[in-house]
């Protein structure tokens, strides 16, 4: 009886799926992107290359940040609705396929930043509370 009081009392304090994760990361797109918002699907289809194209028509090219990144496991779970190991293993069977690559990575939220704002059309996500400076907005997600 003991053990169920202490599992149910470490459910009670862990923090659920999507709530967690949309408060880790923020959408950015070049400043010059037309868009304020994005519906979570088309995300998805944009950064698994299923569309090229930004729903506007202008190309749209994503920017994942590094493996391992905490903001790259909650960007996947609430865009994708799949850990960012699943997101792998797609892009292996998309490779081994001879289908597409993954989206170029980068090292460093500064890294996204300076992609997204030199790119037209592009897009990354970065930590929530990342100031993301010139030639870049954030926009929402819904």
């Amino acid at each position: 009886m003991k053990r169920i009081a202490v599992l149910l009392l470490a459910l009670a304090v862990l923090p659920f799926g999507n709530e967690a994760s949309a408060q880790e990361f923020q959408v950015v797109v070049n400043a010059a992107n037309g868009i304020s918002s994005v519906s979570r699907d088309e995300l998805s289809r944009i950064f698994l290359k299923k569309s090229t194209r930004w729903s506007g028509g202008a190309a749209a090219v994503a920017v994942d940040l590094r493996a391992g990144d905490s903001a790259r496991e909650a960007f996947s779970q609430a865009v994708h609705g799949r850990g960012a190991n699943a997101i792998a293993s797609y892009w292996q069977q998309q490779i081994f396929a001879g289908k597409d690559v993954p989206p170029e990575e980068k090292g460093s939220a500064a890294d996204v930043l300076a992609f997204v704002a030199a790119t037209p059309g592009a897009v990354g996500y970065v930590p929530v509370g990342t100031a993301v400076g010139g030639g870049v907005k954030v926009i929402t997600v819904s």
